[in-house]
């Protein structure tokens, strides 16, 4: 018996536990060091909350930095005071009206900032928050919907075929929200000289089964703002009572402070509902969005639910219920903190930022695809020239290639394949956010002219197997698993979606 405790005891020692235990020793010299960290089971005992958060801390480690992830528009940098309100807010349930009634006096100031921002009437508008600017599409497609066929039925006519019309830039989420409400998707196609919706041929698809028209301020690919105003001023003209659905997530709270004069929101007739996404150039940490509409009378009362067993009568129309609070606390941080001339400076750094990034990229020779001077977005969208625009006869090289180089340097700028009838158009796209200072801009400028370098100086047979070694090694690849786990063979290769249909690449928001 007393070999056997010595035994065990030696064993332990053995495995880092110590004799003073694992809660007392060095998270290192500790069994769960050399242990695999839980993956598929949760494990039978606790461990120290220390070592539990530094080897969570070393996982996260192989993560990309975000600062260098120039793919996204999602915020990357809030100041201290925003993260700690933050962090306080964490625990409140944000739909609990009665418990937290300042948190929702908070999220209706919000609400009405946004709103006003947008020249949305004040005494009729109404506005809520939603996790991002997927919830508020959804949500507006499901009031776009809803209004029409309530209409049809009114006046005996089928309401079994609706549809929808949008350009082939859109981001994918649009795609889903057709998909998921049973809506047929008509796609106004992008071409390799315009890659926005075409105002006339966006009218003249409008049917009596149209539900609406979608307007992006701020496509994903170009960062190019859609004529809101073009598309109104048809409708009207035709006297077509088909409303305008303004998808700002990305433009929404750049365009009004870069160029104020431009109309696209509720001073823009027909435009009934906009969404815009608060953890993008609203600044705020993911994630938040919020969606506005003119009236209620573009909002059907039968799909708002009046609630009262949290304690108090409250309205609710969200595709979730419960959601933290803290993202609310920080736009609204934001918006007080900055006021219209904070958001203002910002916006017009970015813009002088991508102004400055173009230009440099153009001397380098590449091909320009976004707009400048705050005419669109502050992102720069670029590509190598083809055969009759000056391209190297011996280039082995494309923009997925560089793509891969300069994130060997530590950059991720994506490449995309275009949107469908650009004959799979390849592009570059570098979203300037708040953090992405000139000097920073000017270190990816050096890497991007060394890149290029080392692309022409490489074979084709190099940069292929550089290619095939990224995608079977690279951090991103290493033991990630899809969300829908077991099934994603079945799911890999859809045919339903533009990507599925045409190669177009879903580009990340």
């Amino acid at each position: 018996m007393a070999h056997s405790a010595k035994r065990r005891a030696h064993d332990e020692s053995s495995n880092g536990a110590g004799s003073n235990g694992d809660d007392m020793g060095s998270v290192y010299g500790s069994r769960y060091a050399v242990s695999e960290l839980p993956s598929d089971d949760m494990p039978d005992g606790p461990m120290p909350p220390g070592t539990a958060y530094r080897l969570i801390k070393d996982e996260l480690s192989l993560d990309n930095n975000p600062q260098l992830n120039l793919a996204s528009f999602v915020s990357t940098y809030m100041e201290k005071e925003a993260e700690q309100l933050m962090t306080e807010a964490m625990s409140k349930n944000f739909i609990d009206y009665e418990e937290y009634p300042q948190t929702a006096e908070i999220h209706s100031r919000c609400a009405r900032m946004i709103g006003s921002l947008f020249h949305a009437p004040k005494d009729t508008s109404i506005g809520t928050s939603t996790v991002g600017s997927s919830e508020a599409i959804m949500l507006a497609v499901l009031a776009m919907k809803r209004r029409w066929k309530l209409r049809r039925e009114a006046d005996g006519k089928p309401a079994d075929r609706p549809n929808i019309i949008m350009s082939s830039a859109v981001q994918v989420c649009w795609e889903k929200a057709a998909r998921y409400f049973e809506i047929e998707e008509k796609y106004v196609d992008c071409t390799r000289a315009r890659f926005v919706i075409d105002p006339t041929q966006a009218v003249a698809l409008c049917d009596e089964n149209t539900i609406g028209i979608v307007a992006i301020l701020g496509t994903t690919y170009t960062g190019s703002y859609e004529d809101v105003k073009a598309i109104s001023d048809l409708l009207v003209k035709q006297g077509s009572g088909v409303p305008i659905h303004v998808d700002a997530a990305s433009g929404g709270f750049v365009a009004p402070f870069v160029r104020p004069e431009l109309e696209w929101d509720f001073r823009v007739e027909r435009v009934v509902s906009i969404n815009t996404s608060g953890h993008k150039y609203g600044l705020v940490y993911p994630g938040v969005g919020w969606v506005v509409w003119r009236s209620s009378e573009y909002l059907p009362s039968d799909l708002v639910f009046n609630i009262n067993y949290l304690g108090a009568d409250q309205t609710s129309f969200t595709l979730n219920f419960s959601k933290g609070a803290s993202q609310v606390i920080g736009q609204y941080y934001q918006l007080i903190r900055l006021g219209k001339a904070g958001y203002r400076d910002i916006m017009r750094n970015l813009t002088q930022t991508a102004d400055y990034l173009t230009n440099a990229l153009r001397e380098i020779g590449f091909v320009i695809l976004s707009e400048t001077s705050g005419r669109g977005l502050p992102l720069v969208a670029f590509r190598f020239p083809g055969k009759d625009e000056g391209e190297p006869e011996d280039a082995d090289f494309d923009e997925f290639a560089l793509a891969l180089y300069l994130r060997a340097r530590g950059w991720v700028v994506p490449a995309y394949t275009m949107a469908p009838e650009t004959d799979k158009m390849k592009m570059m796209r570098i979203v300037v956010r708040e953090d992405f200072s000139r000097s920073r801009c000017d270190l990816l400028i050096k890497d991007i002219k060394l890149c290029c370098h080392h692309l022409e100086q490489d074979s084709q047979q190099f940069i292929k197997r550089m290619e095939e070694h990224a995608s079977e090694h690279s951090v991103a690849k290493r033991k990630t698993k899809d969300p829908l786990n077991n099934p994603r063979h079945e799911h890999k290769r859809v045919k339903h979606s533009l990507q599925g249909k045409t190669g177009k690449s879903h580009a990340v928001c």
